[in-house]
Formats: structure tokens, sequence, C-alpha cells
């Protein structure tokens, strides 16, 4: 079954607002093992000024964030202490950009788990557009207390 995470609770499971909050929305959501985000890139996002002025491509380690937010989501959900812990990234491992994302595109955010011991998540991610994959990797993560921030 297709579970749907929509922004307003994503608001509420990880701490990122604009501009570097970078999950739409969650389409497809399996407690503790996997979930599929959605990121429509757009023109007037602020890095666009910069990256560059006369050909607009979405930096790498965003899409790359991109992933590590859905992922995020997905533990933050599966966790019963929702609200209560954040999601530290450790490590990024084997990263992969296969074509530039530009305004206008639809970044598709495919994340699995692929080991949890205790606090710490490694997690295999890849992004793509049109049903062409556009980056992937491979990245660590550690759930933490809020309140602690460690």
């Amino acid at each position: 079954m297709t579970k749907e995470i929509l922004l307003e609770e994503i608001l509420t499971l990880i701490p990122h607002r604009y501009p570097l909050l970078l999950v739409d929305r969650v389409v497809d959501y399996t407690e503790n093992k996997s979930a599929t985000g959605i990121k429509n890139v757009t023109f007037n996002e602020p890095h666009f000024t910069g990256h560059f002025p006369d050909k607009p491509i979405m930096p790498g380690v965003l899409i790359v964030e991109a992933l590590a937010q859905t992922s995020a989501i997905m533990v933050s959900k599966s966790n019963s202490d929702k609200g209560d812990k954040l999601v530290y990234f450790m490590s990024i491992d084997n990263v992969k950009f296969r074509k530039p994302v530009m305004p206008g595109d639809q970044l598709i955010l495919k994340v699995e788990t692929i080991q949890n011991r205790g606090q710490v998540w490694k997690f295999k991610g890849e992004a793509f557009v049109n049903e062409k994959i556009v980056a992937e990797a491979s990245f660590a993560a550690m759930i933490v207390d809020k309140k602690d921030g460690k």
C-alpha cells in the first residue's frame, strides 16, 4: 500500500525550512525501509542566481541533500518519538552525477535503508528526472535527541 506524506507533515518531521527544504512531498513510504520523495525544481530558487546565471543547473550537493532529507523524513516518520529527534549526516560515499538538473525538472528521490544499527543508519539513494538517473549516492546518518543536538 502506498503511503503519502504531504508538506504539512514533512514540516513536523524534519527541521529544514525554505530555502533549504528540498522535498515537496513523499509519494511512497515503507516504514524503516524506503521512501520516494518529490522535489519540483523551480527557477526562483536562490542558488540559480549564481549556479549558473546563463545556464541554471541545480548544484549536485543539493541533490544529495534532497536524498538525505527524504531518508530523514522516512526515519522520522518511522520513529515513535516523532518530532523529538534529528537526523545528522555522517558520511557520503560513491556519489555519481549523471545528468544536470535544471529549472522545470521534477526530481524523483528514491531512498532505501541498507543497514540500521541503533542510532546509525545507512542508505542508498538515487535521483531521477523523466525516469533517467541523474545522481546516486550511499550515505550514513545518526539519529540524535533534538533537545541535546548530540
